[in-house]
């Protein structure tokens, strides 16, 4: 395969290093990346089927013996332009990636694969944009105005939205004895995203140009097909020796068509200009952007950095939480009903303070499962990467990658089992020196997005709104049963 090719290095060879830098020896980069187009689909073939993510990268690190090596990052040839990564699998060499002075992030956040910019109306949107360049200033000061208008939206809308789906659970607990929740709260959480940013409800059929009932489907028609070369195909075991090749020729061999999805794209596109004049305006008048560029950022920022990292993590929350013992879960419902005590049992922005294991369980799901997994940067200069073993030469230009659950999972900085989930980690004096560590949003849980970095504008917005799911649910549970995708019970208070 593509990686265990290609150049030699020293560090395989075992030729000792030739010098140190800050205590660390010098070592080649390990990895390499193949004969061309035959080395980069091995890769992808091994990336997705005959080892599968994340044996991919423990492998690889551990034939290196090294976090730090070179590989083929998905898609790559022949359908797209190759994508050669030094790979970044622990905590002290992924820092350079935060670091605007030595990491390009220009064009970038899924490495050298682009979608066609049709997808986006022609436009680049602010993830793809770089710090250095203006567009990036002035679109994420958008963002963030519009994310400030949405405060006094967040709590009440998202109580209305997650209880609406807590009925629906219900129901079909007491009709099927269980049920796929996930389908239900990634509907929710859509037209809760939307409505907190545009205060329209899109399937409220007295909206204009409102989507219907198949709000969740339109956008994903216009979403999925531009990111669907780096996705898993979603083939049961069984059938993979059967479907692997056409779902390997489909998805990941050549990108799709934006004509096929201009239909469904043309509708999301009409909903979010007939309603959002208000955010436009602002957009136009106090930061001097173009409204059609403004309206494109707008809704990729709404339906894909907020909506899609929000269905990733909240499956992750619910699964997490119920595979916790039943003191743990009592314990929690305990904190939430005390902190919400003086509030009439209604949860506000106040209420985190007191619930510190709360907060914990959450960051606890954001290190293991966090919604956003890989960050890219492309060297602006001759940088040493230092990893906590050795310090690597890269070369001006080269891509730099991390995969941050495993990243999140680094022994050395999480000492006590850091593959398992601990919803007590982060709780105490010494937990909360760990929740620097946690590194979801292209930056610290404990830093501040900015114009000038980029770290995710909704860092704090996603944070919030995962937090009072775990606090809605321990309002009106005692308990929560999982098996597998399946929600098989949800336990009243015993009191």
């Amino acid at each position: 395969m593509g990686s265990t090719q290609g150049q030699p290095s020293k560090a395989e060879g075992d030729a000792g290093p030739s010098t140190t830098v800050n205590g660390l020896p010098i070592r080649e980069i390990p990895g390499g990346y193949g004969i061309p187009v035959l080395g980069a689909v091995g890769d992808r073939l091994a990336y997705f089927w005959t080892e599968g993510i994340p044996n991919f990268y423990e492998n690889r690190r551990k034939k290196f013996n090294s976090t730090v090596f070179r590989m083929n990052m998905i898609p790559g040839p022949p359908g797209f332009p190759k994508n050669p990564v030094v790979m970044l699998l622990d905590q002290k060499s992924h820092k350079v990636l935060l670091d605007n002075d030595k990491v390009e992030k220009r064009d970038c956040i899924t490495g050298t694969f682009v979608p066609d910019l049709q997808y986006f109306g022609g436009y680049r949107p602010t993830v793809y944009l770089d710090t250095s360049e203006e567009k990036h200033t002035l679109l994420k000061g958008f963002l963030f105005e519009v994310l400030k208008a949405s405060r006094p939206r967040i709590f009440p809308e998202f109580r209305k939205s997650v209880s609406e789906v807590f009925d629906a659970w219900e129901a079909g607990l007491k009709k099927e004895g269980k049920i796929k929740f996930k389908d239900e709260l990634a509907i929710a959480a859509l037209r809760f995203n939307i409505k907190a940013f545009l205060n329209v409800d899109p399937a409220d059929p007295t909206v204009e140009a409102n989507l219907g009932k198949g709000v969740k489907s339109t956008v994903m028609t216009w979403l999925a097909p531009m990111f669907l070369p780096i996705a898993p195909a979603p083939i049961p075991r069984l059938l993979k020796p059967v479907l692997a090749p056409v779902a390997e020729l489909v998805m990941h061999t050549f990108p799709v068509p934006f004509l096929l999805v201009k239909p469904k794209y043309d509708q999301v596109v009409k909903f979010f200009r007939a309603n959002s004049k208000e955010q436009l305006d602002l957009a136009e008048t106090q930061f001097g952007l173009n409204r059609d560029e403004a309206l494109q950022n707008l809704m990729f920022t709404t339906c894909f950095n907020s909506w899609g990292g929000i269905q990733i993590l909240f499956p992750n929350i619910i699964k997490r939480l119920a595979s916790t013992s039943p003191e743990f879960q009592r314990e929690l419902r305990e904190e939430v009903r005390k902190a919400t005590g003086e509030s009439g049992g209604l949860i506000t922005p106040a209420s985190f303070s007191s619930m510190p294991l709360l907060q914990s369980a959450v960051y606890e799901v954001l290190r293991m499962d966090p919604p956003v997994p890989s960050q890219f940067g492309r060297a602006r200069e001759d940088l040493i990467v230092e990893s906590h073993d050795a310090a690597f030469r890269v070369k001006k230009g080269e891509m730099l990658a991390c995969y941050l659950p495993v990243i999140g999972r680094d022994p050395k900085i999480f000492t006590s089992d850091p593959q398992d989930y601990n919803p007590k980690r982060f709780v105490g004096e010494e937990g909360q020196k760990l929740v620097q560590y946690v590194l979801w949003s292209n930056g610290p849980q404990t830093g501040s997005p900015t114009t000038t970095n980029k770290q995710c504008a909704g860092k704090d917005f996603l944070t919030t709104v995962a937090q009072l799911l775990v606090a809605e649910v321990y309002l009106r549970y005692e308990r929560i049963q999982v098996d597998g995708d399946n929600l098989v019970a949800l336990s009243p208070p015993s009191v």
